[in-house]
């Protein structure tokens, strides 16, 4: 019977690439790894991945490869130190990192000249239960041939999948999906802030606005965990919204339009994580509005 799973290679198992690994492998599979800090990696070889020494081996033995990388500047790397490197020609790259759509389609013209690679932007939204849960939302910019192999590839991962254009849309619609969720997660720590100086108990809100207008996945999230004090286990980071506002900010520049809230949110985001808070959960975005003893 003739192999109808393609070979994957993963690479980037972090917060995000850990549970997507292993859901693939439980989909049946086979999945060569291979990540910067090699010690991460044990829990996928546990399940089954193979792990490789270098970029260029896992390129060599996958058919298709996926990145999901913490951003721009570290898939650039991969992309012209090591992929393009390894003269490996006609197989499909999938980033389901959130990079700069600019940076992506010339990365993707550059795979496509120099190993006639295709390439697929394929950013991802739910965050780490999403990617345990197999229930992530993916916006995905490509060539209509290649997103169906990424429907094919990702099928483990997702519950909705859209494609969004040619190269560089699935990450400019991540940049819109980020510029929704930041703006909340802010308003949602300044909302928390008032009612607990006010008086009310806030571990009651986000129950109180249960399937309202004001309801949303991120007051559900992050709500609890606001009211409770409790900022770990961190889910996802500071740095990462910040990130994405920080695009959302050059690409409305490009463009010639004007993304003011977007702006400010980046703004605040920036204040809260030059306090040390960087690496940390959103839900600690309360403190920039607690007041502290001098």
């Amino acid at each position: 019977m003739p192999r109808t799973k393609p070979i994957l290679g993963f690479i980037g198992i972090g917060l995000m690439g850990k549970p997507m690994t292993l859901r693939l492998l439980d989909a049946g599979f086979s999945v060569n790894v291979w990540n910067r800090s090699p010690e991460k990696l044990q829990p996928v070889i546990d399940a089954g991945a193979k792990p490789c020494n270098s970029i260029a081996e896992l390129v060599r033995a996958s058919e298709v490869i996926i990145l999901c990388l913490a951003d721009t500047a570290v898939v650039e790397s991969v992309v012209r130190n090591d992929i393009v490197a390894s003269d490996t020609a006609g197989k499909l790259l999938i980033d389901l990192s959130s990079i700069h759509p600019e940076n992506t389609r010339q990365l993707a013209v550059l795979l496509h000249e120099q190993c006639a690679m295709g390439w697929v932007d394929a950013p991802v939204s739910g965050g780490v239960a999403g990617a345990e849960q197999g229930n992530l939302a993916i916006m995905a910019g490509g060539a209509t041939e290649n997103i169906e192999i990424a429907r094919l590839v990702l099928a483990p991962l997702y519950k909705q999948l859209t494609h969004m254009g040619e190269v560089g849309s699935g990450q400019i619609t991540k940049i819109c999906n980020q510029m929704i969720v930041s703006c909340n997660v802010l308003v949602i720590a300044e909302m928390m802030a008032l009612a607990k100086q006010a008086g009310v108990d806030a571990k009651q809100i986000p129950v109180a606005l249960s399937g309202g207008f004001a309801d949303s996945k991120p007051l559900q999230i992050v709500g609890p965990e606001i009211a409770a004090d409790t900022f770990e286990p961190i889910k996802w980071r500071v740095k990462t919204l910040l990130k994405d506002l920080n695009m959302a900010v050059d690409l409305s520049a490009k463009q010639g339009t004007a993304v003011p809230m977007s702006a400010l949110a980046s703004q605040l985001m920036q204040l809260h994580g030059s306090h040390g808070y960087l690496e940390q959960d959103p839900s600690t975005l309360i403190k920039l509005y607690t007041k502290t003893d001098a």
